[in-house]
């Protein structure tokens, strides 16, 4: 037992030396990565996001209404499931990430993100969600690309959770478009795989071990159509883009086990698929 896990235990300690040796490569280039211009940051962040997964054995596919890749502007809205989410969709469209301020003060990550000019949001002051929405609608209006997870904690990825409405209130500032999209973390039969959830009272450093010892680590990002801000209600906006990753989710191919929309319980929700439907934007 002892000589089969050996190797194993090689792999994983190879991997991590090499996962520092990247961070410490990033830490080098975070120093100067301010004062680059905007195309050459986009390129250096695009590349170093690849790379990481590269180093976690993290394979990720795309699928979806539009291709990530060819979004130009707006802000994208996402379930949360891992610190990894941030680079999965790096690693594919590089943009500007809005992320609760405990995150800067990880190691190595946090200062990381702080240089790639992460918007910082104390989530237990309102008055800081003025200050991070008037940022937001700053980067929107200058026709940039950003993302949040409006849900403002992370789950297993079994279900999506409640999106606080005030974080899309940006877009509808800016009149610029929502894009929903699902995060799906599974094994090479398209089951789920929890690895990469970062959750309960769960530290960085054990998560980020959990990843490297993960050994069938997949990541689907799946878009769906954009969601027009003309739809001045931010509560419905919320219930929109959150309707639409359920779904997004729910209808991935059937080997998966996911999670299935929730019932309507009142009028409005009733109403809720038929007004994402209605609020799409032609592609």
């Amino acid at each position: 037992m002892k000589n089969s896990t050996l190797p194993r235990r090689i792999q994983v300690c190879f991997r991590a030396t090499r996962l520092a040796l990247h961070i410490l490569y990033g830490v080098l280039l975070a120093i100067i990565y301010p004062s680059l211009r905007t195309s050459l940051q986009r390129h250096i962040m695009r590349r170093w996001s690849v790379e990481l997964l590269t180093i976690l054995h993290v394979r990720i596919s795309l699928t979806g209404e539009i291709p990530l890749s060819e979004i130009t502007r707006g802000l994208i809205v996402a379930n949360h499931i891992s610190w990894l989410d941030v680079f999965l969709m790096s690693s594919v469209l590089p943009m500007r990430f809005v992320a609760k301020s405990e995150v800067r003060h990880w190691p190595l990550i946090g200062f990381l993100c702080a240089r790639a000019q992460t918007i910082f949001i104390e989530r237990n002051k309102r008055s800081d969600t003025v200050r991070t929405n008037l940022q937001a609608v700053e980067t929107l209006r200058a026709g940039n690309c950003m993302a949040i997870f409006p849900e403002g904690t992370t789950t297993d990825g079994s279900h999506v959770g409640h999106f606080h409405a005030s974080l899309l209130q940006p877009a509808i500032d800016a009149q610029a478009p929502i894009y929903p999209i699902a995060i799906y973390y599974h094994d090479e039969n398209n089951n789920p795989n929890l690895d990469a959830a970062y959750i309960g009272d769960m530290s960085f450093v054990e998560s980020m071990w959990k990843i490297l010892s993960s050994r069938d680590l997949h990541a689907r990002l799946t878009t769906t159509a954009a969601l027009s801000t003309q739809v001045e209600n931010r509560r419905i906006l919320a219930l929109q883009a959150q309707h639409c990753i359920t779904q997004a989710l729910s209808i991935a191919p059937p080997l998966a086990e996911h999670p299935q929309p929730a019932p309507h319980h009142n009028e409005e929700d009733a109403l809720l698929a038929k007004r994402c439907n209605q609020s799409l934007m032609p592609l």
